[in-house]
């Protein structure tokens, strides 16, 4: 098996942990005045959910890195309870709330994501990094409110709600930023 040292975990990293396989979910390299570095990471369990806050690690050590597949999938539908993945085959894979939660607030029917796979478990569903979605609800923007950093509630057709310029209305299309929820522009 391969293995990666703690000072080159990324956000994305997956690695097995604790007899369990977890990946990055945030991560920090530390120097501290007095002391050896360290690696602060906050981890998540790739097949329960659990959550490992404020795991540290000495950047040297080394960790089993764990053989995660992904694959490029569509979005097709959802019955209530799952929510269907077709792949190239044509192959639906369905996937519990807990799993998609993250990756709803920016994916419609037909959309393509990248869902991940453990030892042919899928575990995680990932948007593009960047999606384009129609706002279907924000308040009217006030004539001549043009100051920088003024910011509005937008709901998208998602159902999601993100913080946009006061230029933007109803009807227009916007881009987000997946990695961060960020509005980037109007479309």
């Amino acid at each position: 098996m391969a293995q990666i040292m703690a000072g080159d975990i990324r956000k994305g990293t997956t690695f097995e942990y604790k007899s369990g396989v977890y990946t990055v979910t945030e991560f920090q390299h530390v120097k501290p005045g007095k002391g050896a570095a360290f690696v602060r990471t906050t981890l998540k369990n790739v097949v329960t959910g659990q959550v490992l806050s404020d795991e540290t690690f000495n950047p040297t050590t080394k960790l089993e890195t764990a053989q995660v597949e992904t694959k490029k999938m569509t979005y097709s539908y959802t019955d209530g309870e799952f929510y269907y993945f077709m792949d190239e085959e044509f192959n639906l894979t369905p996937l519990n709330y807990d799993q998609v939660e993250d990756a709803l607030r920016y994916i419609r029917e037909n959309d393509t994501v990248t869902v991940k796979f453990l030892y042919d478990n899928a575990f995680s569903v990932e948007p593009e990094n960047f999606v384009e979605l129609k706002v279907v609800e924000a308040e009217p923007g006030v004539k001549g409110n043009t100051a920088t950093n003024v910011t509005k509630a937008a709901k998208v057709e998602t159902g999601a709600t993100f913080q946009v310029p006061m230029f933007v209305n109803e009807g227009d299309t916007i881009r987000i930023d997946t990695r961060t929820g960020e509005y980037m522009s109007r479309v």
